[in-house]
């Protein structure tokens, strides 16, 4: 449990930060193992001489110094010409480089591809939850609304007075996340291309409608509902991202907030490194759907267009009270997963009053509404001495035979961070599923 961290000469919250890092032993290997597998990343020259050890052939041992002097200059050349020498400058040409010399597979990306990126500030998406305002990422991502319609469907339940294992609750969660994954995988894609029904799928009168689905048993694979308003329904995607991803969320003494999801896709992103500038490219373009067409031929709204941005489930999120103050930041990383992880912390500060340590340590259960017969939905086995110990088995078993549920027990890898600010300071929470750390001055 983190107590509120404050500075000696100060009267308020001062800066606290949380930032858990992306690789840890779990459900993924670690970047050491991830080397050693023989992955994509021996293919790349740069990459292979900064990752392993060239006499040994094996990847540089865990406490190795390597110093990136390649990175340090390149961010003196951002910081002193700006984001332009990016897209325009000397490392868009060395990028573009690295793309099209790959050993794997060439790419065919352009400097004109590089030039035409044009970053685009898009509005949150919001939602009344237990009186307060949560607030996320739209699309592209997925993940404000999927966290959104999580909130909005779980309101309609008085949860007051339980435990976040309770049998009950994690029967609820899980179908409104069954619920909020049918509407994600069909509606949400980059709304330069498509219109996403943004309001009617975060409109109340709509989520009450799809929480009166929920009944004692397991839903079963829950079909997308039609949102109110005017937009051009598409058929859903099925491809989920996978991981490479960090999450950071801080607040300083002047009560600015920051909850930033930052991901390069998967560990070590495509394993292409720019010679000379020390850094990875990511491997964003897995994210989209290769099929354009649904087995049905409605075209999928996720599909790969040129210029197009794909669909992600990154839920960096930031919550208001009443008053527009900032009440919590959160974030968390690990693939389709995130929108689970993120909507169920938010539950167990608001439903159950713990606080954001305790909230992080619950053991996960998610239902990601996937076709599976045998494990649709999935609780977290516990991790000594980083979770919360639960009898799984028992929940397993009541969950399947009193509820119809296909349940499978795994190990989950989020990499949640959690402020709360609060009358007596700033209360900081972190996972030790990965390398999560609070720090704060």
């Amino acid at each position: 449990m983190a107590a509120p961290v404050r500075t000696s000469d100060h009267p308020g919250p001062e800066r606290l930060f949380s930032d858990p890092a992306d690789q840890r032993s779990g459900s993924r290997p670690s970047g050491s193992q991830y080397i050693l597998s023989g992955s994509a990343i021996f293919r790349d020259p740069t990459a292979f001489n900064y990752f392993v050890d060239s006499e040994t052939c094996e990847a540089k041992p865990a406490g190795t110094l390597i110093k990136n002097r390649d990175y340090a200059e390149t961010l003196k050349l951002l910081a002193r010409d700006g984001a332009d020498t990016f897209y325009t400058g000397s490392i868009a040409q060395d990028i573009v480089s690295a793309v099209q010399s790959d050993l794997n597979i060439p790419g065919s990306i352009t400097l004109a591809d590089l030039a035409d990126y044009q970053v685009i500030e898009r509005p949150p998406v919001c939602i009344l939850y237990r009186g307060n305002n949560v607030c996320g990422m739209g699309p592209p991502s997925s993940g404000g609304l999927a966290v959104g319609q999580i909130m909005g469907v779980l309101e309609n339940f008085d949860l007051a007075g339980k435990d976040p294992l309770d049998e009950e609750v994690v029967h609820l969660f899980t179908q409104a996340m069954r619920i909020a994954f049918a509407d994600r995988n069909k509606y949400v894609a980059d709304s330069d291309f498509i219109t996403v029904p943004v309001e009617g799928m975060l409109d109340k009168q709509y989520l009450e409608t799809r929480a009166a689905l929920i009944g004692e048993n397991d839903l079963g694979v829950v079909a997308p509902g039609t949102p109110p308003g005017d937009f051009d329904p598409t058929a859903p995607s099925l491809n989920e991202p996978g991981g490479g991803t960090s999450h950071v969320s801080i607040v300083d003494r002047y009560g600015n907030a920051l909850s930033m999801t930052t991901t390069i896709e998967s560990s070590f992103g495509n394993g292409v490194m720019v010679a000379g500038r020390g850094f990875l490219l990511n491997n964003e373009l897995t994210d989209f759907s290769f099929q354009p067409t649904s087995s049905t031929g409605e075209l999928i709204a996720n599909r790969v267009q040129p210029g197009k941005r794909p669909r992600s489930s990154m839920a960096p999120t930031i919550v208001f009270d009443l008053d527009g103050q900032v009440s919590l930041v959160t974030g968390s990383p690990g693939g389709s997963r995130i929108i689970g992880y993120t909507a169920k912390t938010i539950m167990n500060v608001f439903d159950f009053g713990l606080d954001p340590q305790e909230a992080i340590n619950v053991p996960h259960y998610q239902n990601t509404n996937s076709g599976s017969s045998t494990s649709a939905t999935v609780l977290e086995a516990p991790i000594p001495g980083v979770t919360l110990d639960y009898d799984v088995a028992a929940l397993e078993s009541d969950l399947e035979e009193s509820r119809g549920h296909a349940v499978g027990i795994i190990t989950l890898n989020s990499g949640l961070s959690l402020i709360q600010v609060t009358p007596t300071g700033l209360v900081g929470g972190a996972d030790m599923r990965r390398d999560g750390a609070i720090g704060g001055r």
